[in-house]
């Protein structure tokens, strides 16, 4: 909590209004639970012990069903400092209320059918989005999206698990035989669907998650300068003294909506004392954990023995190779050896900010090909959804490998039934508390 011009404190609930009621008063000394649905009112909150005034207010009321939770509602405009909304919320709780668990009313509102769990989930992204980019995927599936995808796919399926059960059911009836190739045929299909939004899982990572990008090199060869540049401003220390940088820094940025996470590491050489060790250690850890290292070189000076050791510690899949402090050669070949790297350096001088632009692009055709792809389909943001996925495929795979094989109607059904489920625990069709618990717990309160 911290100070603001305005601070909101929201209570749902069958009895939100009587409990606010006991609290605000009206000029007009009109009450709340007299007023009408989607109004905003003016008064005070007062403290019933002694009738004395806490703070002037605002009081929007919102009756069920139309509302986030589809109950009742009232929020509480107070002003914005640490004392005043915390008396308010004291209030409440001292009146009646109870204190929300995180996500509660993103929970209430999943539970009373508002909204699936998908998008529920989905509420989570919104508010922590880095990019643009990353806003519209989250939008997409709170506004049902991936929900309406999965509904029809579900469906789809359905529609095979009717005809393989209708042979089931009515063995002894005269009706028609199951056609296993039609219905493998249309199992296909739907697997491919559901491959092609699995496909869609490392771009969604990308856009919700960032890439953990690591910016290594030896001491002194301007690592905080490119932080610095990337970012815009003096983020990170810079001197021409080595090993300034004795931990690591970690900030985001934004490069063609991906939100990158930029750690500045300590340089690369044999430790001078326990500190710079710690931080040689943690700039190890950073580099193992890294979805792409940024590998930076002095261009002024030739190759030494440390640049070619940590050229071959350093996985070239997802290294892009930088060339520094060009601002030093100009119109020259840098003194750097550039046959030693296994790709096409990127040529920039970070005090200059030269190049910095080529560099992004650069970052941006490693990460996602060139360009970011088209947002306009359902993108799956989750790892949860992501193995769902996974196992509806599978199932149908199965289910596919038995009828060309010729198993048994009852097996197959089964293979349907699993990917049913597993689709319908993305949406929470099928679902259990205790990975409500889970999910929910990822939220704010009061969200």
């Amino acid at each position: 909590m911290g100070a603001g011009a305005i601070g909101i404190v929201r209570m749902t609930g069958p009895r939100a209004l009587e409990i606010c009621d006991r609290l605000f008063a009206s000029p007009s000394g009109a009450r709340l639970d007299e007023a009408v649905s989607h109004t905003l009112h003016y008064g005070v909150i007062r403290d019933p012990a002694g009738g004395e005034p806490v703070d002037e207010v605002l009081v929007a009321v919102m009756r069920a069903p139309a509302t986030y939770t589809r109950e009742d509602i009232v929020e509480v405009d107070c002003h914005g400092g640490p004392v005043a909304q915390q008396r308010i919320l004291s209030l409440f709780l001292d009146a009646g209320a109870m204190l929300a668990t995180p996500g509660e009313f993103t929970r209430r509102a999943f539970i009373n059918g508002r909204i699936d769990l998908a998008q529920a989930e989905s509420v989570a992204q919104v508010v922590s989005a880095k990019t643009e980019a990353g806003l519209k995927v989250a939008m997409s599936q709170l506004e049902g999206g991936l929900s309406r995808e999965i509904g029809d796919i579900r469906r789809d399926i359905l529609g095979v698990l009717a005809s393989v059960e209708a042979g089931i059911d009515f063995a002894d009836e005269d009706i028609e035989e199951l056609d296993r190739g039609l219905a493998g045929s249309r199992l296909a299909g739907i697997e491919k669907r559901i491959t092609e939004l699995v496909d869609s899982a490392f771009v969604g990572t990308v856009l919700s998650e960032g890439v953990q990008t690591a910016i290594v090199g030896k001491p002194n060869v301007g690592k905080s300068s490119l932080l610095n540049a990337l970012l815009m401003r003096e983020r990170a220390i810079v001197t021409e003294t080595p090993g300034t940088t004795r931990d690591t820094i970690e900030e985001i940025i934004n490069v063609r909506g991906i939100p990158l996470k930029l750690i500045d590491t300590a340089g690369m050489r044999p430790a001078g004392d326990a500190v710079e060790q710690i931080g040689v250690e943690r700039s190890r850890r950073a580099i193992q954990e890294a979805d792409l290292i940024l590998c930076l070189f002095d261009g002024s000076r030739h190759e030494d023995d440390h640049d070619r050791a940590l050229l071959t510690s350093l996985p070239a899949e997802r290294t892009v190779y930088v060339i520094n402090k060009s601002d030093l050669f100009r119109g020259r070949a840098p003194a750097f050896n550039q046959g030693l790297l296994p790709s096409q350096p990127v040529v920039i001088s970070a005090l200059t900010r030269q190049g910095i632009k080529e560099l992004k692009e650069k970052v941006a055709e490693l990460v996602l090909g060139g360009c970011l792809p088209p947002l306009e389909g359902p993108i799956v943001t989750r790892e949860r959804h992501r193995r769902l996925l996974e196992q509806g495929a599978a199932a149908l795979a199965h289910a596919q490998q038995g009828l060309r094989v010729g198993l048994g109607e009852e097996l197959i059904a089964e293979e349907l039934r699993t990917a049913l489920s597993a689709l319908g625990e993305i949406t929470g069709e099928e679902i259990v508390e205790d990975l409500l618990d889970v999910i929910f717990q990822e939220f704010c309160i009061g969200k």
